[in-house]
């Protein structure tokens, strides 16, 4: 949806869900010197000032990695750099993170629909690994499925403001795996008073593992926790969703 804007939210505890578990992920899938290819379908702008108004206004931040004192982890190194580069203010979105742990050998395609984050995104991550794409993520990742290198992650987590986006992330997860059977895919997905992710759930028709955390955040209004599916796991990767819930003991609550 053109009218979301992450900026408000970076930080909040459900990023610090999904990046944990993200470079968890990153850091298993490139212990063999083979390269891999990350794709994303909602890459927003990659990089986030939490010093900025927009982060102020809802103080999101505040309740998630500001609270924490973060030990050494893949995500803790993927932060220390961005800081290194961009400043204490910055933070690392979900693009900066995969290119920060992503080795020469790897390839990254972002895929970022709205004009504003599309720039910004290109800015902060142009480099010979990542190619930045203006389109429609579902369609993006679609056409240029399989890659290469075959061996990949593909992260899918839009905003789910279009609700019928409960019921075309099931589905496009069906058709990417038909077409590109060695990835492996990671869905967010916000758990909210509604429950409406319980549809997107009924409608995988694959194998996967489902993560769910809880948290206090806006002090129960809105989101109450923050959810994932892996479709294809990687052997390891259930210990990368418990060692999440680990290193942000006690704000992640499995």
């Amino acid at each position: 949806m053109l009218s979301y804007q992450h900026a408000y939210h970076a930080g909040n505890p459900a990023d610090l869900h999904k990046h944990l578990v993200l470079a968890e992920l990153l850091t298993l899938l490139t212990r063999k010197a083979r390269g891999i290819s990350y794709l994303e379908t909602h890459a927003g702008r990659g990089l986030y000032d939490l010093s900025a108004p927009e982060s102020q206004k809802t103080g999101e931040a505040a309740e998630g990695i500001n609270a924490l004192n973060l030990p050494d982890c893949p995500l803790n190194t993927a932060l220390q750099t961005t800081r290194q580069r961009f400043g204490e203010a910055a933070y690392a979105g979900s693009p900066l993170i995969a290119q920060t742990l992503l080795r020469a050998q790897d390839r990254l395609h972002l895929m970022e629909l709205h004009p504003a984050e599309f720039g910004a995104l290109r800015k902060a991550l142009r480099n010979e690994t990542t190619a930045v794409h203006k389109r429609d993520g579902y369609e993006g990742v679609r056409s240029l499925s399989p890659p290469k290198p075959r061996k990949g992650l593909v992260l899918i987590d839009p905003s789910y403001e279009i609700k019928t986006e409960y019921e075309q992330v099931p589905d496009f997860t069906h058709t990417l795996m038909a077409k590109w059977p060695e990835a492996t895919v990671m869905i967010w997905y916000p758990i909210l008073p509604a429950r409406q992710h319980e549809d997107l759930i009924a409608g995988l028709k694959l194998k996967f593992l489902r993560h769910e955390v809880s948290f206090d955040l806006k002090n129960g209004e809105g989101m109450t926790g923050s959810g994932l599916v892996l479709v294809n796991a990687p052997y390891g990767a259930e210990k990368c969703l418990a060692e999440a819930v680990k290193l942000a003991h006690p704000i992640l609550k499995a």
